[in-house]
């Protein structure tokens, strides 16, 4: 059986034009799945995983907006101001109902819209959930803020080492790459993703969702934190994920969409 062809699109979105990668079953009866990506990257880190997670749904990945080719916000917006942008695209495709992935950021933003639109947003699956203590906050913040640029192009060299710090086994330099290139696309921007999260209250918020919710806990740099969801959790459960690391999507695609498509359709009728 073939997979489904990706396929990339533009809508008009209350920031401007926002980019998505698209691949799914016309006609099927599953909840649409939303893919959320991590900062500063785009969508790109869904490209392998659409095909096999579309199987038997229509799976569509967003550029956040300011990253991938989609139009940024005049000003660094907030996590619910992301959350608003995606609900834009549901209402522009007319999607009554849908399933969420999230991943880092983007799972912020999937507890945003799930807060925002309860009766729209079915399940959650979060690669990652962001619980830091206010010191690890204030690191961060100051890791992660806007970045001069070098003449000698020594900022890229810590871009990359950031990017390829925490790969899992099997994520090939090229690869890699490929994400890198969206990372530095917008010096002047790419921060915004990583300020938003940071400012946004994750323990509480994710606390108050009703839905059914996946956390998936690769070996990554939020392995620490995102156990500390566990005490949180009205309604789901922590998946560790041990010698997965970032670029999971990339090496495990169909072994990732056969995980998260036995949570999704768990409760599906």
């Amino acid at each position: 059986m073939s997979l489904p062809r990706v396929g990339r699109g533009y809508l008009d979105g209350r920031y401007g034009q926002m980019h998505f990668r698209e691949a799914g079953q016309v006609g099927a009866v599953r909840p649409p799945l939303l893919c959320f990506h991590s900062s500063p990257n785009s969508s790109r880190i869904y490209a392998r995983f659409l095909p096999h997670m579309a199987r038997d749904r229509t799976v569509i990945a967003v550029d956040t907006p300011g990253f991938g080719y989609s139009d940024p916000p005049a000003a660094p917006p907030s996590i619910e101001d992301y959350a608003g942008a995606m609900g834009d695209l549901m209402d522009a495709r007319g999607l009554d109902q849908v399933d969420v992935l999230g991943y880092h950021t983007g799972s912020d933003i999937g507890i945003a819209l799930a807060l925002s639109r309860p009766r729209q947003v079915r399940r959650l699956v979060l690669v990652s959930a962001p619980i830091f203590t206010q010191r690890e906050l204030a690191e961060r913040r100051l890791r992660r803020a806007a970045k001069r640029l070098t003449h000698d192009g020594s900022h890229l060299v810590e871009l990359w080492r950031g990017h390829w710090g925490w790969a899992g086994p099997g994520w090939t330099s090229q690869q890699c790459a490929e994400q890198f290139a969206d990372a530095m696309r917008r010096p002047d921007v790419s921060w915004w993703g990583h300020n938003a999260a940071f400012n946004y209250p994750a323990a509480e918020r994710l606390a108050a969702v009703a839905q059914a919710v996946l956390v998936l806990n690769p070996d990554d740099d939020l392995c620490e934190q995102t156990l500390r969801a566990a005490p949180l959790l009205r309604n789901g459960r922590i998946q560790p994920l041990p010698g997965w690391g970032h670029g999971f999507l990339d090496v495990r695609s169909a072994e990732a969409a056969d995980l998260m498509r036995e949570f999704l359709d768990d409760a599906h009728e």
